[in-house]
């Protein structure tokens, strides 16, 4: 089974990282690897809008989205991580997501969604916002299944914690920890 995880998150070592982390330590006690991509220090530059893949399908752009278009046609299993940011997902996480258009147009424009595989496609996200109200949450979540959606992942679990801001602070929360592992073992399930 081939997991990849996108860290969208710039704080190494925070709240995100540290979920991540958990969900990543469920799979891999069940014997399998994660490939994890750290959104922020890689190259990505924004969609430019410019239609270049309307008709093939491919992104005419070349940096480091070229690995995440492989890594996202070959996944079984896709783990996007993100904090909150201004009610949406940090600006690192929605570049990749933008650039995922090349995705859009093979899928809707070419009829040419990714395949199943032979273990279907499946999601985890896992959002973490300081912030208490939960449009927050609503905004991101509605742009993360819109990403899920068009790499053709029909189906994602999504773990959301609020109120949850300085470095490290996830750590005071066992059960947001243990949600996190568990949820790691059963991505990798049927």
């Amino acid at each position: 089974m081939n997991i990849i995880a996108f860290l969208g998150s710039p704080r190494k070592d925070g709240n995100t990282e540290i979920l991540m982390e958990r969900v990543i330590k469920g799979i891999e006690e069940e014997g399998l690897n994660v490939s994890v991509f750290n959104l922020n220090l890689m190259k990505i530059m924004p969609c430019q809008n410019c239609g270049g893949c309307d008709e093939t399908g491919a992104c005419i752009y070349d940096d480091d989205m070229s690995q995440i278009y492989d890594a996202i046609r070959a996944a079984d299993r896709i783990i996007l991580a993100s904090p909150i940011f201004f009610f949406a997902l940090s600006a690192q996480t929605k570049a990749m997501i933008d650039r995922c258009q090349a995705f859009w147009c093979e899928k809707y424009l070419l009829k040419k969604p990714i395949p199943a595989g032979n273990y279907g496609r499946k999601g985890l996200l896992l959002l973490v916002g300081g912030m208490k109200k939960e449009i927050g949450i609503q905004c991101a979540e509605t742009c993360a299944r819109a990403f899920f959606r068009t790499v053709s992942v029909p189906e994602h679990k999504a773990l959301n914690y609020l109120g949850v801001d300085a470095k490290g602070a996830i750590l005071q929360h066992p059960m947001a920890l243990k949600e996190a592992y568990e949820a790691g073992k059963k991505l990798i399930k049927g």
